[in-house]
């Protein structure tokens, strides 16, 4: 009888002991639309998104935030860091939606901004950033034109993942990485107009580590650009074009910057692209 008593308590400590270690594995997930996100034209979702993020971001277990299907509209949004845990996926299934009117966020630099933060995957949706608009300003030649913002903006940052993800129709630059070290990229999807005004695919600007893999860009104006301080790049299986090639530019701006090292190319197919 003591033996069989002893191995029951074994059996039920047992059993607790995996409840708890797969309870604590489990991620804490954030639904955007538990914050008042709503995937119809008429709600803004930017304040439900940042709450979302507030709350993984001072989570210190593994973290989701989930944006499920449906056009959600939002204004800039900026995902700061540091946060408590390093380990934060941000899960979109449906599509971010800029505002149509090009001036709301026009003269911001980003659209959607993540900042500072370590250990971050972004995966999967669409980012819309409805830059038709600005695109036919700066073509008509008007001087009161905002220079645009760009639809994800990556900037002084380590340890991110980017997967899945496309982007559409940004008013400027559709990805940057700035100030960052050990970004990784894979299967992106950029598409905008081949006339749309510097709509770079992917600009890498100031950092180290990165890598771009399984991509297809189609814009109008560079698929991927590097530029001061750009380091130890690898950049393979692209699909470029239309658009103006992979280059290294906008160099040379001050009498001493940062320049360009250790960029490798492998495997990238070119589609010329053609004003006519």
């Amino acid at each position: 009888m003591i033996k069989s008593s002893s191995l029951f308590v074994a059996v039920v400590i047992f059993f607790l002991a995996a409840t708890s270690v797969a309870s604590a594995s489990q991620p804490s997930v954030y639904r955007v639309t538990d914050y008042g996100a709503r995937a119809d034209p008429k709600t803004d979702s930017t304040s439900a998104l940042s709450d979302a993020w507030r709350k993984a971001c001072s989570d210190p277990r593994p973290s989701v935030v989930y944006v499920p299907h449906g056009r959600f509209h939002v204004r800039n949004l900026g995902f700061e860091g540091p946060c408590r845990s390093k380990d934060i996926l941000v899960r979109i299934d449906g599509t971010l939606v800029a505002p149509s009117d090009y001036s709301v966020i026009g003269n911001a630099k980003n659209w959607i901004l993540f900042h500072d933060v370590d250990g971050v995957r972004i995966s999967g949706g669409i980012l819309d950033g409805q830059g038709t608009g600005l695109w036919s300003c700066k073509l008509d030649g008007r001087k009161d034109c905002p220079t645009g913002a760009m639809n994800l903006h990556i900037a002084n940052s380590k340890n991110v993942e980017i997967d899945g993800l496309t982007s559409i129709n940004s008013q400027k630059f559709h990805i940057a990485v700035t100030g960052c070290q050990n970004v990784n990229l894979r299967d992106i999807t950029v598409a905008a107009l081949g006339t749309s005004p510097n709509t770079d695919g992917i600009h890498i600007e100031k950092s180290t580590l990165v890598s771009v893999l399984n991509s297809t860009i189609s814009t109008g104006d560079d698929c991927i650009s590097m530029g001061p301080g750009a380091r130890n790049v690898w950049i393979e299986r692209v699909a470029c074009g239309p658009g103006h090639g992979i280059s290294i530019g906008s160099l040379g701006w001050k009498f001493q910057e940062p320049g360009v090292q250790n960029v490798t190319v492998k495997r990238v197919h070119f589609t010329l692209h053609r004003d006519d």
